[in-house]
């Protein structure tokens, strides 16, 4: 019994000893609040920030002169011939690869970008329909790395017309730099 009491005493007492009341020694003065810094987004070099749109599939779009891109709603004012339909099909002759942008590389996004892009009789691109898409902003820059294709347009009769064009963009993390954007 007595060496219960003990341990009780010991234990009541040791604790209250070594415990901290929470109080501190002498006047504390008031914490000064740090200004925050204003959030700002810092701009992404793998992804302009000029970029408003987001890409969804059916839909058209274009690339405009200040590198963003315009959401087309009019169909084609031209008339556009299907590869069956003409003589010669319209072919890629340079094209470039999109970037990554950082939260598709930081989040481990992969997949394919289908793109139709319609070329002109005049070499120029009209506009670019997404088929396939991916999220993070891939798709965005697929089509405007899009926009810069260069190609031979689709012959019939003779005559250059108008053909939709195939483009597809495979965004691979093996493939991609983790240095560059």
């Amino acid at each position: 019994m007595s060496v219960r009491v003990a341990l009780i005493l010991i234990l009541i007492f040791g604790t209250t000893a070594f415990a901290q009341s929470g109080r501190r020694k002498g006047p504390v003065a008031a914490p000064t609040p740090t200004p925050a810094p204003e959030a700002t987004p810092s701009p992404s070099p793998s992804a302009p920030s000029k970029l408003l749109v987001t890409a969804e599939k059916d839909q058209d779009y274009r690339c405009t002169d200040d590198g963003t891109l315009a959401h087309l709603l009019d169909p084609p004012t031209v008339t556009v011939f299907t590869p069956k339909e003409v003589d010669v099909k319209a072919q890629v002759t340079a094209r470039r690869e999109p970037n990554y942008t950082r939260e598709a590389r930081r989040i481990g996004v992969q997949g394919l970008v289908v793109l139709k892009v319609l070329g002109l009789p005049d070499g120029k691109i009209d506009r670019v329909r997404v088929v396939r898409a991916v999220p993070y902003g891939l798709t965005e820059n697929a089509i405007l790395a899009a926009c810069e294709v260069k190609f031979k347009p689709a012959m019939k009769a003779g005559q250059p017309v108008a053909q939709w064009i195939t483009v597809e963009y495979g965004f691979r993390l093996a493939e991609s730099s983790i240095f560059g954007p």
